[in-house]
């Protein structure tokens, strides 16, 4: 055979592709965010004071659900592009940024490290856009999917530094105890 694929053939593989890279980013995004009690379930959180732009706690899951499947749906672009320049490395600074971010709760509501979460977040964006850099030279559709994700943390990197400035003692708002819902 060895000829050159069909667009549906092409389609067809993104299509696998996808239906693997969703449902996974989708599952690891939901076990970082389970891995501590967050938002209103978590004491130590509620007791920050918070700036006047930070989001109602409903927001939050609605808003990473999307960008998880938009994520994956970047992602199973570039993975369907073989033989593309650049793919290896536009996968590995993607598995970089995702892989941050997934520590990024445990770090803040776990640990109550509100410094090293902002700090975090700026290594998820310098990746992100690295990633993001990466995917556009293959596809730039998938770069595109990765623009909403690239404003979230950059969002979500302002609230993290506003409350630290608003709660410099953070981390003594409430004695820290084991707060993991994994065994």
């Amino acid at each position: 055979m060895g000829g050159i694929a069909s667009k549906g053939q092409l389609r067809a593989s993104f299509l696998r592709w996808a239906v693997f890279t969703v449902p996974l980013i989708l599952l690891l995004g939901f076990l970082s965010g389970r891995a501590v009690s967050a938002g209103g379930d978590n004491a130590w959180y509620v007791a920050l004071d918070k700036p006047s732009v930070n989001p109602p706690d409903i927001v939050f899951p609605i808003v990473w659900t999307a960008l998880y499947i938009l994520l994956g749906l970047a992602l199973a672009m570039i993975l369907n592009a073989r033989g593309a320049r650049g793919r290896g490395t536009a996968i590995l600074l993607f598995a970089l940024a995702f892989g941050l971010s997934l520590f990024w709760t445990p770090l803040f509501f776990g640990a109550h490290q509100v410094l090293a979460a902002a700090a975090l977040i700026a290594a998820m964006l310098a990746t992100a856009i690295a990633a993001t850099v990466a995917f556009g030279r293959i596809r730039s559709a998938a770069a595109w999917l990765m623009v909403p994700y690239l404003v979230w943390i950059s969002f979500a990197g302002v609230l993290t530094w506003s409350i630290h400035r608003m709660n410099p003692d953070a981390e003594s708002l409430v004695p820290t105890a084991r707060t993991s819902q994994m065994l």
